[in-house]
């Protein structure tokens, strides 16, 4: 059956497949060596937001560096490279910025329920 020039058989039979490799890749996930399950290392919420904050503090860090040589006359450093950095340390701030509202706002949500 077609519906607006797309045939859905050919949808349907393509999420078909998709569905049955997830199951498989789920179905091997759950299955260690010799059927025991698998023991994943558990990543502690504090490490993984405390790496983050590490990365986004090097990253402006490397951009202040980077803003540093180009203005001392380092041939080395070229302005494209500054602005670059510059900017990689912008986006991961804002991004740092806007899950740290989306966690506050979570929290505030949270403490907001009734029990």
């Amino acid at each position: 059956m077609k519906a607006g020039g797309i045939d859905t058989s050919q949808i349907e039979s393509m999420l078909a497949q998709l569905r049955a490799a997830s199951a498989r890749l789920e179905g091997d996930a759950t299955k260690g060596i010799e059927g025991q399950t698998p023991s994943t290392p558990k990543l502690d919420f504090s490490d993984a937001l405390k790496a983050s904050l590490d990365q986004l503090n090097a990253t402006q860090t490397k951009a202040d560096q980077l803003g540093k040589q180009f203005v001392q006359g380092d041939n080395s450093v070229g302005l494209s490279d500054v602005m670059i950095a510059m900017q990689k340390a912008s986006i991961s701030f804002q991004t740092t910025v806007q899950v740290r509202n989306r966690l506050v706002s979570a929290y505030h949500d949270i403490m907001n329920m009734q029990i």
